[in-house]
């Protein structure tokens, strides 16, 4: 309801002033609906490409797309705009989140940071010996690297739908671990995945990376510069064949996280601002005729914008288009994967699609929950306040969603070998079903969240 009297005008948007959420806590409350339009898109990709519509959909995912101008282009498929473009600015997103909780938040002490470390290298390590024991040997051992990635989109937004029926917390190991594992998923490709590694791009990179840092220490603060060397970077880890969303992280760890203003001098500030808000309010009461209250207030919003530091801003700015846009579109764009029901059988007993899916499902869940459970035995960690195994068995069992990363992965390894390709896919595509579901039934029933 709107009210409406001479002195004031109240919107119901206008209660976002008394909605006081932590970073963690707007991400979250983003992702939950972000989640569900993760999964609506992931169904819809599905059944197209299991409709007679298969053709069209996989036609434009691979139309052509070319940016830039005579001599200097970029030419590339609408799916790998997707996947390069769109998901930097995702793991953008995340690594300012990382970032902050690695500074401010909960993963600022060694210890505790060193478990999602720990559990990422478990939950990459025990599926690859899985897979390898299923094959040993010949083209069909490619796949090796396919069952170590999780993706981080489909688990986040998969762990988001339990709301509050999870501790915070969780979701902050959830994104470490996740990224963790996404950037050992990406050094493997570089290593072992990438055919040819263009060394000058990477020099360019390099050089890129330091102006970022040099930016940081001059006390540039504006998101612009940051933003424009943040585009080269992106074209030029493009361009040297490593995945380029790692641009997206780099680029998050330059952007400054202290704030110009300490909180003694902004509280100054302000009540002197106040007082002179409230004077020129006295003379007028309508800010659209009142030029000096305007003006009071700008300058009002712009000492607000000073007194939080760059990361934040960009933060809380970039979580709306990336939970509500980016994400879901990818899904759709990754998620359209054909499924023989008449060959079901053959296809999941298949070497590759078993070694995949339990290496997956299994593998994760033991690589990921053990080597968690051993750290915290052996005392080279702490559980954080307020989770329990159960939690972290939830999430080891979420980190079996491999989709997309471990799609990328498999494209690379049997770019030769179509079969054992559409044999990888579908191994991944039960595993991620398989995965989301435990790993979400599993906590909806024994997680307790007890952070009212």
């Amino acid at each position: 309801m709107i009210k409406l009297n001479k002195k004031e005008y109240v919107a119901p948007w206008e209660k976002a002033f008394d909605l006081i959420l932590s970073p963690l806590e707007e991400f979250i409350h983003r992702q939950t609906t972000s989640g569900v339009l993760l999964m609506i898109c992931a169904i819809a990709a599905l059944a197209i490409a299991n409709s007679p519509w298969n053709e069209a959909y996989h036609h434009i995912l691979e139309l052509t797309f070319t940016i830039g101008v005579e001599g200097f282009q970029l030419s590339k498929s609408l799916h790998h705009w997707i996947n390069d473009g769109l998901m930097a600015m995702f793991f953008f997103v995340i690594g300012l989140e990382l970032k902050r909780e690695i500074l401010v938040g909960e993963l600022a002490d060694l210890r505790q940071a060193m478990l999602p470390i720990i559990a990422a290298v478990g939950g990459m390590l025990v599926p690859v010996l899985i897979y390898i024991g299923f094959n040993p040997e010949g083209h069909a051992m490619n796949g090796w690297g396919v069952p170590m990635a999780t993706d981080i989109a489909f688990a986040l937004g998969t762990l988001a739908l339990l709301g509050n029926r999870v501790p915070n917390k969780l979701l902050t190991f959830l994104v470490a671990l996740a990224i963790v594992d996404d950037l050992g998923a990406v050094l493997v490709i570089a290593v072992f995945y990438t055919e040819t590694i263009n060394f000058a791009a990477l020099m360019i990179a390099g050089v890129l990376f330091l102006l970022l840092m040099a930016l940081n220490l001059g006390g540039i603060r504006r998101p612009l510069p940051y933003m424009m060397v943040g585009v080269v970077l992106w074209i030029a880890m493009l361009q040297s064949g490593v995945h380029a969303t790692l641009a997206g992280i780099i680029l998050a760890f330059t952007i400054p996280m202290r704030p110009k203003y300490d909180a003694e001098r902004f509280l100054s500030h302000i009540n002197e601002m106040v007082v002179h808000i409230k004077r020129a309010y006295q003379h007028e009461n309508n800010i659209v005729r009142n030029i000096e209250l305007r003006s009071r207030v700008q300058a009002l919003e712009e000492g607000v914008h000073m007194v939080q530091a760059p990361a934040q801003i960009l933060e809380h700015k970039m979580h709306l288009p990336t939970a509500y846009i980016i994400i879901p579109i990818f899904s759709l764009a990754n998620a359209g994967i054909p499924i023989d029901l008449s060959a079901l059988g053959a296809i999941i007993t298949h070497p590759v699609s078993m070694g995949i899916a339990v290496g997956l499902v299994f593998g994760k869940l033991i690589g990921i929950a053990g080597f968690s459970w051993l750290a915290v035995k052996l005392g080279f960690t702490v559980l954080p306040q307020g989770l329990n195994f159960k939690h972290i068995v939830g999430v080891a069992l979420m980190g079996g969603i491999g989709f997309t990363m471990s799609i990328f992965i498999a494209e690379l390894g049997f770019v030769h070998h179509p079969h054992e390709l559409l044999m990888a896919k579908t191994g991944i595509l039960f595993a991620s079903v398989i995965a989301g579901i435990s790993g979400f039934l599993w906590l909806y029933f024994t997680a307790e969240n007890k952070e009212k």
